[in-house]
């Protein structure tokens, strides 16, 4: 207060760490209250997941079904969130001015990034609870490093934010929705989800083992299913992509 008992204005704009969980907790409830992204981050991997560990639609060798498919639907749920849904939400933001809009707020573009990272991030929880609850429920027997696992969905994370923040930087919006949503489905057909990548021919195999689902899905099944310890050659796979894609997006990211 001042002398006179008035109060004295300071304007300025808030701790870089408050505007950043701001963002991201309104980043979360954006993404919680979208149909087409509960969809894509909830609904389809739980169905895929319990319908593929009840039916016997695809050889998965020996053992329990849910035991092969449950690693590969967590990675789905990773690449479904981290990809997928935020390359369309953002495509979106971007077509709309709402990218603009932010980027002349206190709150820095690099902030913006960490923000919708960390609602991945917070998403992908959610996701990975939901689908252990219901894995272990169908009868799932996981084993392995808990630190392997989290490597590696942190690394899944990382390629496929970046892929996905690349796509929606540079492409219209439009163009992100189709395009995104048939990388998904290719993806989950081809890269190790739940078919296995021994059934395609061996030309195949080498190609998409390269893959980043296909390095996540293989990491998680060996480390889960197998018992690995830490499987450097999927997590290298990873880290290479999260690399790529974060640099690319960096670098080529527009933002009207």
């Amino acid at each position: 207060m001042s002398a006179v008992g008035t109060f004295t204005p300071k304007p300025g704009a808030a701790p870089l760490s408050r505007m950043i969980g701001a963002q991201a907790v309104l980043e979360t409830k954006m993404l919680l209250r979208n149909g087409e992204q509960l969809l894509l981050t909830v609904i389809i991997p739980t169905l895929l997941l319990v319908l593929f560990s009840s039916v016997d639609i695809v050889d998965t060798g020996s053992g329990k079904a849910v035991d092969f498919l449950a690693p590969g639907i967590l990675a789905l749920a990773v690449m479904s969130t981290a990809f997928t849904g935020q390359a369309i939400a953002t495509g979106f933001e971007r077509r709309y001015g709402v990218l603009k809009l932010l980027a002349s707020s206190p709150l820095p573009r690099w902030g913006l990034m960490t923000a919708k990272t960390l609602s991945v991030l917070v998403t992908e929880v959610l996701q990975v609870v939901l689908l252990t609850v219901i894995a272990f429920a169908l009868g799932w027997s996981p084993q392995g490093n808990p630190l392997a696992v989290l490597l590696l969905l942190v690394l899944g994370t990382a390629a496929f934010s970046g892929l996905g923040l690349l796509m929606a930087g540079t492409l219209k919006a439009e163009a992100t929705l189709a395009a995104a949503n048939l990388v998904f489905l290719l993806l989950l057909v081809g890269g190790g989800v739940v078919v296995p990548l021994d059934k395609f021919p061996g030309a195949a195999q080498a190609v998409l083992g390269l893959l980043p689902i296909s390095a996540l899905s293989g990491g998680l099944r060996d480390v889960l299913q197998h018992g690995a310890a830490m499987p450097w050659g999927d997590l290298g796979i990873l880290a290479v992509w999260a690399v790529l894609g974060l640099g690319a997006a960096a670098r080529f990211f527009r933002w009207e």
